[in-house]
């Protein structure tokens, strides 16, 4: 069933253009606007070109999915198959699935929302040209990874990323910037060495680097030996982009330093690519390397959502100092375990609740690192004991719609029930209950065990910022100083005029809401109706773990 009756060739255009356009896009905004395009205002001419170009992208995306056949989720559609170096094996090969479906949809609806908030809100740095450029190319590379069948042409997508996000980091981040890109680029570079090894290992052990024929063959092509290598060096470098602890430090360090587009895209789509190459290579490729190592993938994927919950609840804490950008960063380590957790299952429930907590997390994260973003512009600081004072942030009475959002954020990435959160998390602890043929079940029963707790610890710590933040302290006010008092130094602007009386901050603004409320529309209408996002990827995850049979 399609909700519209589009013809293959068609198809194959629209993923094409979705793929291709963002990075002529990124070169036109590079080039001198048409006189008639400039506008009195040459940047703002180039934002709106932004806006434009993901704009198109977004719309071609939503065309392709109406397009899509719904009542053959699992079969690749929109293909195209063209050689590119004979030599090699190597071809230009495009599709998408149920899989690759929904997180097509999200990229190119999160880059166009940035787009869009950025035109208003531009983070301070260089040119704007080069800033529209960068998310382009971002956008580019970041659809080509979910679009491509080729193993070679995957690692070009992968590594086209980073280049783009080290510049908006180390461009337009904040402080520690210049590390903090650094960190990102040695980190990211490093694991990729290590997984072009592994594809390597693949495409000339089986002979072919098509991932659809691969996937078919279900790894009887390569011995039990050459898939335990390669797991282990394709899993590398998938588990540091993820991130898995405790190839996860980068991240918090990319996340406080980032601007809030950089954040947004960075928790929203480009943590995605590790964990979708594990289910599209890994799971269907080399099965049995999978099942050698899914027992430590699971091991480190629980270790990971504990220890990002405690690391959230340290920075929680009243006189931590804690930034609320990092604890965002934080509290990602520990829903990507769910995610890792899911898929070291290797069961279909399991790997749907990993895909599933994949979208929801893009959806959640994205808005939460929006709105920290927002806050932060209006207090000129991200510090939870600064925004924690008695007149503080205290947004329930200072901006009550902000507040509200933000409060509605964070019960929606605890995971509460009727909303996106809860599906990706519950289908992962019930695939953990019942792994695959040949996984231990005691140990997988205790990694749930060891998940469910990191579930309350998760519900405590995101409690604990809306408490602090959303309401403002209980302490007396003769006991605060008066940058305690106000919530900000002395002498800072829109300070308020009689001590200890709060003054009122912008509420939400017109552009923030346009580019706010999908990703909260969203989020309630894939936990209010989950057969959505399922109804695509459970067909597609039966087969990909039957070796390509329906």
């Amino acid at each position: 069933m399609t909700v519209i009756d589009i013809s293959p060739s068609v198809m194959q255009f629209l993923l094409a253009f979705i793929v291709v356009a963002p990075l002529l896009g990124a070169v036109a905004a590079l080039l001198p606007a048409p006189p008639g395009l400039r506008g009195k205002n040459p940047d703002q001419a180039v934002l709106r070109h932004g806006v434009t170009v993901t704009g198109a992208v977004l719309i071609a995306a939503i065309v392709l999915a109406t397009g899509f056949d719904h009542d053959q989720p699992a079969t690749m559609q929109a293909t195209t198959d063209i050689s590119w170096i004979p030599a090699l094996g190597v071809r230009i090969h495009l599709g998408i699935d149920g899989i690759s479906l929904p997180l097509l949809l999200l990229t190119a609806l999160l880059t166009f929302l940035c787009a869009l908030y950025s035109y208003f809100k531009l983070p301070a740095g260089p040119s704007p040209k080069a800033f529209i450029a960068l998310v382009l190319v971002l956008e580019s590379g970041t659809l080509a990874t979910f679009a491509v069948l080729d193993l070679l042409l995957f690692f070009l997508a992968f590594e086209m990323v980073l280049i783009p996000m080290y510049f908006l980091i180390a461009r337009w981040g904040g402080d520690q910037r210049r590390a903090a890109a650094w960190k990102f680029i040695l980190y990211t570079l490093l694991g990729s060495v290590v997984m072009l090894l592994g594809l390597l290992l693949i495409g000339l052990k089986s002979g072919t680097f098509d991932m659809v024929a691969l996937a078919t063959d279900n790894g009887r092509g390569l011995t039990t030996s050459v898939q335990v290598i390669a797991v282990l060096a394709i899993g590398v470098g998938l588990a540091v982009k993820t991130p898995m602890w405790p190839l996860h430090s980068w991240l918090p360090d990319a996340h406080t330093a980032a601007p809030t587009v950089g954040s947004v895209l960075l928790a929203g789509v480009l943590l995605k690519m590790g964990t979708y190459g594990f289910v599209r290579i890994l799971l269907p490729i080399a099965p049995d390397g999978m099942r050698t190592f899914a027992p430590y993938l699971a091991a480190f994927a629980v270790v990971g959502i504990v220890y990002g919950s405690l690391a959230c609840l340290a920075l929680a804490r009243n006189g931590a100092k804690g930034d609320l950008k990092r604890l965002v960063a934080y509290s990602s380590v520990g829903h990507m375990g769910f995610v890792l957790l899911g898929i070291a299952t290797m069961t279909p429930t399991g790997v749907n609740g990993a895909l599933f907590a994949n979208i929801a997390h893009g959806l959640i994260t994205g808005l939460l690192f929006f709105l920290v973003g927002a806050i932060k512009d209006r207090y000129g600081t991200a510090d939870l004991d600064t925004l924690a004072g008695a007149t503080g942030a205290a947004l329930y009475g200072r901006a009550p719609r902000l507040g509200a959002l933000l409060a509605f954020a964070a019960v929606a990435s605890l995971g509460l029930p009727g909303l996106a959160g809860f599906w990706g998390e519950m289908l992962t602890l019930f695939g953990a209950y019942s792994p695959a043929e040949g996984l231990s079940r005691p140990a997988f029963r205790t990694f749930m065990a060891i998940g469910a707790f990191g579930t309350l610890l998760t519900a405590a710590y995101m409690l604990i910022v809306v408490r602090r933040v959303c309401m403002g302290e209980h302490t007396p006010h003769s006991q605060l100083s008066p940058d305690d008092r106000t919530g900000r130094p002395a002498d800072a602007p829109g300070r308020p005029t009689a001590a200890g009386s709060p003054s009122q901050l912008a509420d939400i603004q017109t552009y923030e809401a346009a580019a706010w409320t999908p990703l909260a529309a969203l989020t309630v209408l894939a936990g209010l109706w989950p057969a959505i996002l399922l109804g695509l990827t459970d067909p597609a995850v039966q087969k990909l773990l039957a070796g390509g049979k329906s």
